[in-house]
């Protein structure tokens, strides 16, 4: 300890011990050194466990023994607690210990090297502060491996090891998420993102991250609700997912009560891809070449795309100019079926919103002339899902929760990163996500 500036403090030090807190720790303060960097405190403990960890039996003193135990940063500063332990001679003939140290159970689990509360401030500053775990080593003046493991220990008992984390879940959110951009070392790069959307349609809550699942397809969720108990299973009523057709087959076959949800965006991002598809088809056939600058379907691509309602008024002749040209019937036709699903689900009334998506379903359903072959595309696609997509308007349940999850995910990729531990990875993101946040505060 390099020059230490010592401080005597009298015995017991109720300032000392009531702005460290230490009392919730069984210990008092008697001295503490500066030591630059490092603020060290010299203990001795109020709450201790004199019995023999072999047969529980209480020992006899013998002498006392520093004990070295990270603690909560002070005033930006690590500190470092020595506490006098007393240890005890085991009078037991039968035990196989002969020596051990009295145990801490306010302060530190045996063989630790941090307080119990330093666990519980790593998690709330990764949770709430979205610190990473560099940074809250740095802070508490120990090791990254050390903190990471803290920090994943603590998370794989509160994900894992809660039985009501899971209760009450009515809502059920499903997104795949892609977490390693690495090619070329065969582990899969996308996992199956489960959240628990109940709150947020009841507005009692955000959204909570249950779980990740390696891979994206229908086993992946099939499996991990398999996993899960009847009751659990009983109680989901909807599922949201994308248009992907493995989740839904997973969410048929375990939950085939629930209602399951085709997610709006998804579901007008569908069609956007079939408008995009039929004005470069036409692009081609009329000026044989792709998209140029002055190319007029070219240049109300973007345009397109927006809601009529906030195209503005020049933007609006130069589309309406483009679309009536005879040679652009068909995206004309594709246009306004577009602009009529985003109609539907602008309704103010549910009711109207689900006759509105139900008539565009109903016309694309029939027979769709071939040189609307997009559209006959889409027409498929959205009365195959159809069940999916109405009942939207009747749940009023979505995945935008889950997207934004995915988005924080793709935050907490970026102030670690990377990772290349898929396991590592699945149990920070649940830290990250929020989803902890009330088992955290009440550990």
């Amino acid at each position: 300890m390099p020059n230490p500036t010592v401080t005597s403090a009298s015995a017991p030090n109720l300032v000392a011990d009531t702005i460290c807190r230490t009392a919730e720790l069984g210990l008092s303060i008697d001295n503490a050194a500066d030591a630059g960097e490092v603020t060290h405190l010299f203990c001795h403990p109020t709450a201790i466990d004199a019995a023999c960890p072999g047969c529980h039996e209480v020992g006899t003193l013998r002498d006392h023994v520093e004990r070295r135990l990270t603690d909560l940063p002070i005033v930006g500063h690590p500190c470092v607690l020595h506490v006098s332990v007393p240890r005890y001679a085991c009078d037991n003939p039968r035990c196989q210990g002969s020596i051990f140290r009295a145990g801490l159970p306010r302060a530190a689990g045996r063989k630790q090297s941090v307080t119990r509360r330093v666990t519980r401030w790593i998690l709330q500053r990764m949770a709430i502060d979205n610190m990473s775990v560099k940074a809250c080593a740095r802070a508490l003046g120990i090791g990254w491996d050390k903190t990471n493991d803290l920090a994943v220990a603590a998370c794989r008992h509160l994900a894992y090891g809660d039985p009501n984390r899971l209760k009450h879940v009515r809502v059920l959110g499903v997104d795949e998420h892609k977490w390693k951009h690495v090619r070329g070392d065969g582990s899969p790069g996308f996992v199956t993102v489960i959240c628990d959307l109940t709150g947020v349609v009841n507005g009692t809550g955000p959204a909570r991250l249950l779980d990740m699942v390696p891979g994206r397809s229908a086993d992946a969720l099939g499996d991990w609700l398999a996993d899960r108990d009847q009751n659990f299973r009983d109680t989901v009523k909807i599922t949201t997912m994308d248009g992907f057709t493995g989740y839904a087959t997973a969410a048929e076959k375990h939950l085939a009560h629930a209602r399951t949800v085709m997610d709006p965006f998804h579901v007008v991002h569908l069609a956007a891809g079939k408008l995009d598809d039929c004005r470069r088809r036409v692009q081609n056939d009329t000026l044989g070449h792709r998209g140029r600058k002055g190319d007029p379907l070219y240049g109300i691509r973007r345009t397109m795309l927006t809601r009529i309602s906030l195209v503005t008024p020049k933007r609006g002749e130069r589309l309406d100019e483009v679309l009536t040209a005879d040679e652009h019937v068909a995206v004309q036709v594709t246009w306004r079926y577009y602009q009529e699903m985003i109609a539907a689900y602008g309704e103010d009334q549910p009711r109207e919103g689900k006759k509105r998506m139900f008539k565009v379903m109903k016309a694309l359903d029939k027979k769709v002339p071939d040189e609307l072959k997009e559209l006959r595309s889409l027409g498929r696609t959205l009365n195959k899902r159809r069940k999916d997509i109405l009942a939207f308007f009747d749940t009023r349940a979505s995945n935008g929760p889950v997207e934004a999850l995915n988005g924080r995910l793709e935050h907490l990729r970026g102030i670690a990163l990377g990772f290349r531990n898929k396991a590592n990875y699945i149990l920070r993101s649940l830290i990250h996500s929020g989803g902890l946040r009330g088992a955290i505060n009440a550990l």
